[in-house]
């Protein structure tokens, strides 16, 4: 299919080949990441293929993944976010450090000066996706409870991803395998979750950050982004590059807990800065859906340098950190907001 800067989805698209005529379908997330990859300036991260990653590839090893039919998740995201606000806060996440539940845009600040964010999204717990229909830290909105068994498939496909990714990090680290795992048992409870996310469209006549600079706080975060405004700091620069959403593929991010265990915390194998405005281009006009699982270490394991392996260890003797909190109500002054900013490496980047 002719996919060109200026289509617009609804508009009509002529097939190179047959020359038959299509609309394009705007309810269709594979035709918007298509359309989003080439509105989106910038260039892609590097692409690995997963399958590859998987039977041992060694070429593949030293370089987002094969995509899975997650159309229920978005399904989910959508019906959650219709709700009346009202409702929604019935099961909102609060100030006391719980990640679990509903976040309404405006709760968390996006720089040091108090600006908000402008995201609203829900996060399912891990442990509550596996165990139901018992509870294990508390039950989110009916739409959500009737929908468990697609969140616990895409809960249970991309751990089996992030896990891969931790095996094969292990060995470039010298680290036995069953160090990491350890750390991450899927049976233990766990911070880990799933996060569907709505960006409203937005006034493009400038620059509004929905998510500011920040990093992951925990090992692994798996993420598909289905419009543009994704936007990473590359180390060793000050300005901000467009990730491209490559349709079939998911983003793969190092987070701060696999930073600290690696004890390379200001080195190319730390946690990676990121931050979200809206797409650009026509993307604008439009809702942006992400979709992420986050893996983080088990409530019982301690964060420090796995020195089991000697270049972790010489790592670890080098470098220190830091993180904090970014809620609203946790803020008392710019400096708290700077304090809570995690692994990265320009603190002053909003």
């Amino acid at each position: 299919m002719a996919l060109y800067e200026t289509m617009v989805p609804g508009s009509l698209v002529t097939c190179r080949d047959s020359g038959d005529t299509v609309c394009l379908d705007w309810h269709s997330s594979a035709v918007k990441q298509f359309y989003a990859y080439f509105q989106t300036p910038g260039s892609l991260v590097l692409v690995i293929d997963y399958e590859k990653l998987k039977s041992g590839d060694e070429a593949e090893q030293r370089t987002v993944v094969s995509t899975h039919n997650f159309e229920p998740m978005w399904e989910m995201g959508e019906a959650t976010m219709a709700l009346p606000l009202e409702e929604k806060m019935k099961f909102e996440q609060g100030d006391s450090g719980n990640s679990f539940g509903y976040k309404a845009a405006g709760a968390n600040n996006t720089d040091e000066y108090g600006n908000l964010d402008t995201i609203e999204f829900l996060n399912v717990s891990k442990d509550d996706a596996l165990a139901r229909p018992e509870k294990v830290h508390r039950f989110y909105p009916q739409c959500v409870e009737d929908r468990m068994s697609a969140i616990r498939t895409f809960i249970d496909t991309s751990d089996n991803i992030n896990r891969t990714i931790l095996d094969l990090i292990s060995d470039r680290l010298n680290l036995p395998r069953e160090v990491l795992r350890s750390k991450h048992r899927l049976t233990e409870q766990s911070p880990s979750e799933s996060r569907i996310i709505r960006n409203p469209p937005r006034n493009m006549t400038k620059e509004v950050v929905a998510i500011g600079a920040h990093t992951d706080f925990g090992s692994l975060s798996f993420l598909h982004n289905i419009l543009g405004g994704l936007q990473v700091l590359v180390p060793g620069t000050n300005s901000w590059q467009y990730v491209k959403p490559l349709p079939g593929h998911a983003i793969c991010n190092i987070g701060d807990s696999l930073a600290i265990y690696s004890g390379v915390l200001r080195v190319p194998r730390r946690s990676n800065l990121h931050r979200v405005i809206p797409p650009p281009g026509e993307q604008g006009r439009f809702v942006r859906w992400s979709l992420v699982y986050f893996l983080r270490p088990a409530m019982s394991s301690v964060l420090a340098p796995l020195t089991e392996s000697p270049i972790v260890m010489e790592a670890a003797s080098r470098n220190k950190m830091d993180v904090g909190d970014n809620r609203v109500a946790n803020r008392m002054g710019p400096e708290t907001w700077r304090a809570s900013r995690g692994t990265e490496h320009v603190p002053t980047a909003a």
